[in-house]
């Protein structure tokens, strides 16, 4: 066997279909289109989601609630957390690089301390938000809750405001 004599195996590949050369080749006329219609005019292009004029799935499905597009979602971390998470590092200083080091938050995730559990170490925590309980438990425990600066959007900067 060389390359030469390559071929595909038998049935696999199959002669294009020719429309359109005549009636004796049997896709003469309307060339397999079909009479009238949209599907059998030139330039006919079928919409996303269109179902034939069938009621679409999208409108046909109740809806209800409201999404709000500009809602900032927190990954929550609790103190129960933090104390294990001081038992095993030592760290004086618990902030995103620590978290992300031990898997408890990805990059771009926001972060917010909330009070479950019980913090007996006093560690400085930084985080984007803290439950008033969760803030108060760790300043009880010698502590100290950080909440860093936040960032100014590209639509907020100066004059800029909506």
């Amino acid at each position: 066997m060389n390359l030469s004599n390559l071929k595909p195996a038998k049935g696999s590949v199959r002669e294009r279909k020719r429309v359109g050369r005549g009636q004796g080749s049997g896709m003469g006329g309307t060339s397999t289109r079909g009479h009238k219609g949209a599907q059998s005019r030139s330039g006919y292009s079928r919409k996303l989601h269109f179902e034939g004029g069938q009621m679409p799935l999208q409108r046909r499905v109740p809806k209800f609630g409201f999404k709000n597009p500009t809602r900032v979602e927190y990954k929550p971390i609790n103190l129960d957390t933090l104390q294990i998470l001081f038992e095993k590092t030592n760290a004086a200083v618990i902030d995103e690089t620590v978290l992300q080091q031990n898997g408890l938050m990805a990059k771009g995730d926001l972060i917010k301390v909330l009070n479950r559990g019980e913090l007996k170490a006093s560690v400085e925590v930084h985080a984007h938000a803290f439950s008033a309980s969760a803030k108060e438990a760790i300043e009880k425990a010698g502590g100290k809750a950080v909440v860093p600066a936040q960032p100014v959007r590209a639509n907020e900067k100066e004059g800029e405001k909506n």
